[in-house]
């Protein structure tokens, strides 16, 4: 069976989703009282951008990144190489509703611009599981910033993923888990437009290698719907960044 496309189109990119090593920075600098040696686990890593950041900010953490993309993971192996935090990064290829780790393993969970792919809820009641008592989540989610999007933005994620909430309704799912809200925040524009640009001049280039595959078009011309609708539309969704605390028992 071939691969899909969207494998190619996000390999050529820095980063598979939105976001920087200042917010992830951020996020991180929201978590109190790390154990020595803290255990990381990063799921949907992608090329591990925030991976390799997160070596770099917390010197004596080992960090386990797993994706379901192989290359994905090699490209990650090969950049903490060069960035020379390659002895606290394991990579483990999984997919994310189907973890291979012990109960209570990991002192936080990362994950940035990929629970989406479960939905919201479930990752953060599966992932759960792994997190020892008190142990950290810091997860960027799709989110409303607006009461009233405008009709195009709703038939557009009532289409990609119908369970967007805002920031309140997001914190409800949160602490209805069994989690503490420790904080939130906005990732800022400026974060999707450098993506897009990125996405965009992708989708262009591997465009031609795609003609006739009629799945294939269909993906790149949603990419492109989606590069415009966020264009024109900027303020009214966007990720928010959640960190929150597993309840101590």
């Amino acid at each position: 069976m071939a691969e899909s496309p969207i494998f190619e189109i996000f390999d050529g990119l820095p980063r598979q989703g939105p976001g920087s090593n200042e917010c992830t920075e951020k996020a991180f600098n929201l978590l109190s009282s790390l154990p020595a040696g803290s255990k990381i686990l990063d799921i949907g890593c992608g090329v591990g951008m925030q991976t390799i950041h997160l070596a770099k900010i917390c010197n004596d953490c080992h960090i386990t990144a797993t994706d379901i993309y192989q290359p994905f993971l090699d490209k990650l192996m090969e950049n903490a190489v060069k960035e020379g935090v390659d002895d606290r990064i394991t990579t483990v290829c999984a997919s994310m509703d189907d973890l291979p780790f012990e109960a209570n393993e990991f002192d936080i969970i990362w994950a940035e611009g990929s629970i989406f792919i479960l939905g919201f809820e479930k990752g953060i009641s599966y992932w759960k599981q792994f997190l020892k008592e008190g142990g950290y989540m810091a997860v960027t989610e799709n989110t409303w910033f607006t009461d009233e999007p405008s009709s195009e933005v709703v038939e557009f994620w009532q289409e990609i993923y119908p369970g967007i909430m805002n920031i309140p309704d997001t914190e409800k799912v949160i602490t209805s888990v069994g989690y503490d809200v420790i904080d939130h925040f906005k990732l800022p524009v400026s974060v999707w437009y450098e993506f897009y640009d990125n996405l965009e001049k992708r989708v262009d280039e591997i465009s031609d290698n795609y003609k006739g595959n009629t799945e294939a078009e269909m993906i790149l011309e949603f990419n492109r719907k989606e590069i415009k609708l966020f264009r024109e539309r900027p303020d009214e969704y966007g990720y928010a960044f959640y960190i929150f605390q597993k309840n101590k028992l």
